[in-house]
């Protein structure tokens, strides 16, 4: 790494622009993950079209700060309500929630606020240090290699499916077609558009989130409202004791190396780094009876894991072009809206964008220790706010972002579409992330294929004679037949067991 790009990192973050958004960035973040059933994938799909007007680095240096700032914002409502204000922060309710029945809430939110600052700072460190020689390696590519990569990256949906894996695949082939949608990149012709003017130009990535996760998630937790209570607790005991720093200080350590390195893998993300990390805390622990009980460990680990695998994530965008999470697929489609191609030519085609993001973690990560401990008595009112009140501000924000793309009354009918398609998803347990995955890389998959066959002359056996893309097809398609084995081989021993039975 060199430390002029370090340098031209920090002169861009730290511009009055930037910092002022990535103050706005962190602290919406924080917001989003306080409040439930909103999520970072939801928040960043409404602020896309506000970040239209921005620079760039200005742009993802704010939908970022949401990202991980949702991650310290999720902890509150874990440990005040038992109830995960974002998903990565399930494993903090088992421990957080009980040391808050115990009178400790604010030791909990203390530590699980130094322990975030700790492992975003560790994460964004490593990230600085391992995404440019990646991307240097990246960087001998040809458009073979880079269709096999775009198919890896396709093939790890099967790792964001949490049920069925056919369903997965389905909605994989739904986001394929619609991203097929309009024009032939090769021929020129229409397709798919069944003479609808509207449909030429294809249909744009913010509607399908916004709807898949904006106007979805309110229409889902409608049906959900509940009455929450809400422990209170005060800035005087937010700042954790000897004792509980003593405990502490290498489950953050574990749970951030956890974190980043499981970040990095596709489909992991937060949720999995956190209830690794538990599990492996639990696991080392000498009193492993004390977990779920109100053990300070058990919320340290966690905590700083899902905050170091935030950072982890970015290496494979930025440096591979490939989204590992649902809500790195977000910023992949933030960056290309952008102009900006993530990949390995993005170090050297705009490094402004890439250390100026970098070197906004470290900053973000500061600002949100600085501002996590004295905002929560604000914090703890907005858990308050009724949600009569919260969720026609959501719709209406979804309205005014899918009309302002193009001022086009057909991009919010496109919103409201999904939206009620992304509701019937959530219903009959079909999930939206591989969709979204399969949009965001259908055109660059199919544009990279293209310019295969045309180097080859129409030959396919090109991807094969190249060891690297070779290797990567391999990888893809493991990952694709491996669930496929694994669940046909649990109903084989079903029927037998049952067989055996009778």
């Amino acid at each position: 790494m060199d430390l002029s790009q370090i340098y031209l990192g920090f002169q861009t973050a730290l511009t009055s622009i930037n910092l002022f958004f990535c103050l706005v960035g962190v602290i919406l973040g924080q917001i989003v993950g306080i409040l439930p059933g909103l999520g970072p994938a939801a928040a960043i799909a409404l602020l896309l079209p506000a970040s239209f007007s921005l620079a760039p680095e200005t742009a993802i240096i704010l939908l970022a700060g949401v990202y991980y700032g949702s991650m310290y914002g999720g902890t509150i409502t874990s440990v005040l309500l038992n109830v995960p204000g974002e998903s990565s922060s399930v494993v903090t309710c088992l421990d957080g929630y009980q040391m808050a029945r115990q009178g400790r809430a604010g030791p909990a939110l203390g530590i699980a606020a130094f322990g975030s600052f700790i492992a975003g700072t560790l994460g964004t460190i490593v990230l600085s240090f391992l995404a440019p020689p990646l991307a240097e390696i990246a960087l001998r590519f040809g458009p073979p290699e880079h269709f096999a990569l775009m198919f890896l990256g396709m093939m790890t949906l099967t790792l964001f499916v949490s049920g069925s894996i056919l369903k997965g695949l389905a909605m994989a082939a739904a986001g394929i077609i619609i991203g097929s949608i309009g024009m032939d990149i090769v021929s020129g012709r229409a397709r798919f558009t069944f003479g609808i003017h509207e449909l030429m130009d294809g249909i744009g990535l913010v509607p399908v989130i916004m709807g898949l996760f904006g106007v979805a998630e309110v229409l889902i937790s409608v049906e959900n409202i509940e009455e929450r209570q809400v422990f209170e607790t005060t800035i005087k005991d937010m700042f954790p004791t000897r004792k509980d720093w003593a405990e502490s200080i290498w489950p953050i350590v574990r749970g951030t190396v956890i974190g980043f390195f499981l970040g990095i893998l596709p489909g992991s993300g937060g949720v999995i780094a956190s209830f690794a990390s538990y599990a492996a805390e639990k696991r080392l622990s000498r009193t492993p009876e004390k977990f779920g009980t109100g053990t300070i460990a058990g919320v340290a680990s966690p905590e700083a894991s899902n905050n170091s695998a935030a950072a982890g994530g970015f290496v494979p965008l930025l440096a591979l072009g490939i989204p590992p999470t649902v809500v790195m697929a977000l910023l992949l489609g933030a960056l290309l809206i952008h102009g900006v191609q993530p990949g390995p030519m993005l170090f050297q085609a705009h490094p402004k964008v890439v250390w100026g993001v970098i070197a906004s973690m470290y900053i973000g990560n500061v600002m949100l220790l600085l501002l996590n401990i004295p905002m929560i008595p604000l914090w703890v009112r907005c858990l308050k706010i009724p949600y009569q009140i919260l969720f026609p501000l959501i719709l209406l924000f979804c309205l005014i972002g899918a009309y302002s793309l193009n001022y086009s009354p057909v991009e919010v009918g496109f919103m409201v579409f999904f939206g009620f398609v992304g509701y019937l998803m959530k219903k009959f347990q079909y999930e939206p992330a591989p969709l979204i995955l399969a949009l965001v890389l259908t055109p660059m998959l199919e544009n990279a294929l293209r310019q295969s066959l045309i180097i080859s002359r129409g030959n396919p056996l090109i991807f094969f004679q190249r060891p690297i893309s070779l290797g990567f097809l391999l990888a893809s398609f493991c990952l694709l037949f491996l669930p496929i084995f694994s669940f046909f081989r649990k109903r084989r021993t079903k029927l037998l067991m049952q067989s055996d039975s009778s």
